[in-house]
């Protein structure tokens, strides 16, 4: 099958962190830029893998985690991600937001390297820790989070940090929303915890528009190394 057409999937939301706060408010039109040419269906993650949420207000997050959490880590420039369960090992390069808001994605010419935000919480600290990568690069060659649907609850995330220590992240969640109703506020919520997310495209995939949505991992701090 012939390589797909370059898009970019589209979410009204930006960026504009604070003192453990991460708030996603950008006027629509903004966009989280991945992304979305590989010629077969990326892993959807299952129902199963959602919150089972209580009922509570639309968007939120009513459950809290099933791993118990520990302390934040000071401060520290993430180096690399690993995620075993889907053989993921990569170097972390920064990613930062442009004139317009949008979230620059890593270099398409790298699939194996994931990014993180710098200008919010580093991955191991107080908040909420946003991580982001392609899942298919415009030759048509898997990404770096090309199988992060296919992860579960209980799977762990590593992060390797410039202080030698190494965050494990304990999954709670892996979801997939369409990009028109992207629960910001439920994504990039505050945290007094240690949380990281890892996003990519998903969802379903047409020739003309690309991926429909995002696919989001939700994890807690629960060791360090």
């Amino acid at each position: 099958m012939a390589p797909r057409q370059h898009t970019t999937p589209t979410s009204s939301s930006s960026l504009v962190p604070s003192a453990g706060l991460l708030a996603w408010t950008l006027a629509a039109g903004a966009v989280l830029v991945m992304g979305a040419l590989h010629h077969e269906q990326p892993p959807q993650p299952p129902a199963g893998q959602a919150f089972a949420s209580l009922p509570g207000p639309a968007g939120e997050r009513t459950v809290p985690p099933a791993h118990p959490a520990i302390g934040a880590l000071p401060p520290a420039p993430p180096l690399r991600l690993r995620i075993p369960a889907i053989n993921v090992n990569a170097p972390l390069t920064t990613l930062h937001l442009d004139a317009s808001g949008t979230l620059g994605p890593p270099p398409a010419g790298h699939p194996n390297l994931a990014g993180w935000y710098s200008g919010g919480t580093a991955p191991g600290s107080a908040g909420t820790a946003i991580t982001a990568g392609h899942v298919d690069l415009p030759t048509g060659e898997p990404g770096v989070f090309y199988n992060l649907g296919a992860l579960t609850k209980g799977n762990t995330i590593e992060i390797n940090r410039a202080d030698r220590r190494t965050a494990v992240f304990t999954v709670e969640a892996v979801e997939v929303y369409d990009k028109e109703h992207f629960p910001s506020d439920k994504v990039y919520a505050s945290s007094r915890q240690a949380e990281l997310r890892v996003i990519t495209c998903g969802g379903p995939y047409t020739e003309h528009t690309g991926y429909q949505g995002n696919t989001v991992v939700y994890a807690t701090l629960t060791a360090v190394r």
